[in-house]
């Protein structure tokens, strides 16, 4: 469901080209947003160096756009070097669109991917201060437990099925036309 129209926007996975649309949407984000996002300061330097890594890390990202620019993410981060019992989520939404619900529905993008790739216990910590992300976690049912300092949620997805590998597969494929249209656009624009 990654093409469904969420305000004037959409969500989808980002593909293995698309780092530099996930680094400016990080570049984007204010002081307080990073802080939030990374649990400390970070530099331009530190986010580029970051969303350059995307791949090597192993992450599948999922992003919001309006009109072919990305204002907020979710990232799946396998623990180890293969998709095994853990992973972790993070998320990051531009000011503008916080309190809309976008990261409620990017959470529900990561633990379908999650429970897709045999995670059993997904995992998000977030400053204490961080009540929109605890929001969220609670609405997917999280546990959440304070330790020095962070919130720790905790997610068991549902075993995969038949119908959660089908709705991903259908949404790659929506959301790769999309990519290639956006791409078009930008080119389309440039000329």
């Amino acid at each position: 469901m990654s093409e469904h129209r969420i305000w004037e926007g959409t969500i989808r996975k980002l593909w293995p080209t698309e780092t530099d649309t996930f680094r400016d949407h990080l570049l984007r984000l204010d002081k307080d947003a990073r802080r939030m996002r990374f649990a400390h300061g970070v530099s331009d330097g530190f986010i580029e160096d970051y969303a350059a890594r995307m791949n090597d890390m192993g992450s599948i990202v999922f992003g919001y756009f309006v009109d072919g620019e990305m204002h907020a993410a979710a990232e799946l981060r396998k623990l180890g070097d293969t998709w095994g019992h853990e992973a972790e989520a993070a998320f990051s939404v531009e000011r503008a669109f916080q309190e809309k619900g976008i990261g409620t529905e990017l959470m529900g993008r990561v633990i379908r991917s999650a429970r897709n790739r045999g995670v059993h216990l997904l995992y998000m910590s977030c400053l204490a201060e961080n009540a929109k992300m605890q929001a969220v976690a609670r609405k997917h049912h999280a546990d959440l437990r304070f330790e020095y300092g962070e919130v720790i949620g905790e997610i068991v997805p549902d075993d995969a099925n038949y119908f959660s590998i089908l709705a991903e597969a259908v949404d790659d494929r929506v959301g790769y036309m999309m990519a290639v249209l956006n791409i078009q656009a930008r080119l389309s624009a440039a000329a």
